[in-house]
C-alpha cells in the first residue's frame, strides 16, 4: 500500500500524521498527505472511510487529536481566521443561503475576507465578482435568487463565490451530490477549469468513481480511516485495487473518448441480457 509522505515547496497544504477520534472511536489514523499545487486531488473511498473527516481537518473545521495541517508551512490553527480565508476556500456539501439572496450577492460574499474596518467595498472587489460570474457563465443570472436556480446553476454560483474569494486553495465536499448526469458533468467541467485555467489547487471529496477518473489529476484512496493508496498515474489503477478499496468486484475499461480508465461493478447475480 502506498502512502504519500512527500512535502516541500511544491505544496501549499500538507497533512502531517493526522489522527482524530469521536470519543473512543478513532476515525482517522496517522494520515500524512502533501497536496500538490495546481492539481485536482480527489479523496475517494467507501462511506465511512474518512474522506470528509480529512477534508474537514484540512479546512480547519475540525481540530486533530494528533498531528497538524500546514498551510504555506504554518500550522493552520495558528493562522487568524480572516487570513486563512484569504488563502483557503471551502464549499461544503450542503451550503445554505438566506431565502431570496441573489446570485450576485452570494458571489460577493466571497470578498468578505478582503474587507475590514479600514477596507470597504472597492473596484477590485467589483472586478473579482464580475470575473467570477463571467467564468462560471452566470452573468445573465446575477439578479436571480439562488433558491430559484437549478442544481447545476446553484453549484456554479457557489463555485463562483470561491473564485471571487481568490484563494489559491479550494476544498470541495461532494460538489455533485444530488445532481443529474448533465449538471454533474457541467459542474465537473467547471471544477476541472479551476486548476487548468485559474491555477487553483483543489481538493475534492467525490463519490462518483468514474467522474473522478475522468477529471482528477491525483486520487487518494481511503479506507477505514487510513490512506490506502495514492495514484498519480491514473492509468496504473487496477481492478484489484478498486476491488480492495470498495470490497467489491469490478471490471475495467478505457473511456472511448478520454482514454482514461473507468470501472463498473460486476453484478453478483450473474449476467442478464
Amino acid at each position: 500500500m502506498d502512502t504519500d509522505t512527500k512535502s516541500g515547496n511544491d505544496n501549499l497544504l500538507d497533512a502531517k500524521a493526522l489522527s482524530l477520534a469521536y470519543g473512543t472511536d478513532i476515525v482517522l489514523h496517522d494520515v500524512t498527505l502533501a497536496v500538490r499545487q495546481r492539481q485536482l486531488t480527489v479523496l475517494a473511498g467507501p462511506n465511512g472511510s474518512g474522506k470528509s473527516t480529512l477534508l474537514s481537518l484540512l479546512a480547519r473545521i475540525l481540530k486533530p487529536m494528533r498531528g497538524a495541517v500546514l498551510l504555506d508551512g504554518q500550522d493552520i490553527t495558528t493562522i487568524p481566521t480572516r487570513e486563512t480565508a484569504k488563502r483557503l476556500g471551502l464549499l461544503p456539501q450542503t451550503p445554505l443561503v438566506p431565502e431570496g439572496m441573489t446570485v450576485y450577492d452570494l458571489v460577493s460574499m466571497g470578498r468578505y475576507p478582503h474587507q475590514g474596518f479600514f477596507r470597504q467595498w472597492s473596484q477590485s472587489d467589483e472586478v473579482a465578482v464580475e470575473q467570477a460570474l463571467a467564468a462560471t457563465s452566470l452573468i445573465d443570472l446575477a439578479g436571480r435568487a439562488v433558491d430559484r436556480l437549478s442544481g447545476g446553476q446553484r453549484q456554479r454560483a457557489f463555485i463562483a463565490m470561491t473564485l471571487a474569494q481568490e484563494t489559491p486553495v479550494i476544498l470541495l465536499d461532494e460538489p455533485t451530490t444530488f445532481l443529474d448526469l448533465r449538471h454533474q458533468n457541467e459542474v465537473m467541467d467547471m471544477i476541472g477549469r479551476l486548476t487548468s485555467e485559474f491555477g487553483r489547487t483543489v481538493v475534492a471529496v467525490l463519490h462518483d468513481l468514474n467522474a473522478t477518473f475522468q477529471y482528477a489529476d491525483r486520487i487518494v484512496f481511503m479506507k477505514a480511516g487510513r490512506i490506502h493508496t495514492v495514484i498519480d498515474d491514473l492509468h496504473l489503477c487496477t481492478e484489484d485495487l478498486i476491488g480492495d478499496v470498495f470490497d467489491t468486484t469490478v471490471t475495467r475499461f478505457d473511456h472511448p473518448v478520454t482514454g482514461r480508465p473507468a470501472f463498473l461493478p460486476i453484478p453478483h447475480h450473474g449476467n442478464r441480457l
